[in-house]
């Protein structure tokens, strides 16, 4: 099964963006422990800071599930939301932090709708849990 792992703005800083919130483990480090634990699956992992970039990535269409962290684009990107709605295979959002737990404007997820699933509030662990989901 390939995995696209895709992650939006400001998500290139983990490992040092408010560690108290993000850890300090960047996702390049993350990525390698993933790809230790899960060998059957192909883990492709995208990140950008540009919205028309993501969905230009979701649109290649060349993956079999997405795990997606849409960062702050969660809250107000539709562009986004509608992409995800486009795609008929298995996607799982995920934030890092709980959500639920932060400024209200973070609460509402306008992407989520359009997933199958969301972990929120796991750490770096939930994309872990979101790709042991797919299986």
């Amino acid at each position: 099964m390939k995995v696209l792992i895709i992650n939006g703005p400001n998500l290139n800083l983990l490992g040092t963006r408010e560690p108290e919130i993000y850890g300090n483990v960047s996702m390049e480090n993350y990525l390698e422990i993933l790809k230790s634990e899960f060998q059957s699956h192909e883990l492709e992992y995208y990140q950008s800071n540009i919205e028309g970039e993501l969905i230009n990535r979701l649109q290649e269409d060349n993956f079999d599930a997405v795990v997606i962290n849409p960062g702050a684009f969660t809250h107000y990107s539709y562009a986004i939301a509608d992409c995800l709605k486009n795609i008929q295979k298995p996607k799982v959002e995920v934030h890092i932090s709980n959500i639920y737990k932060r400024e209200e404007f973070r609460q509402k997820s306008v992407t989520a709708a359009n997933t199958d699933a969301v972990l929120s509030g796991f750490g770096m662990d939930g994309y872990r849990l979101a790709i042991l989901s797919l299986k």
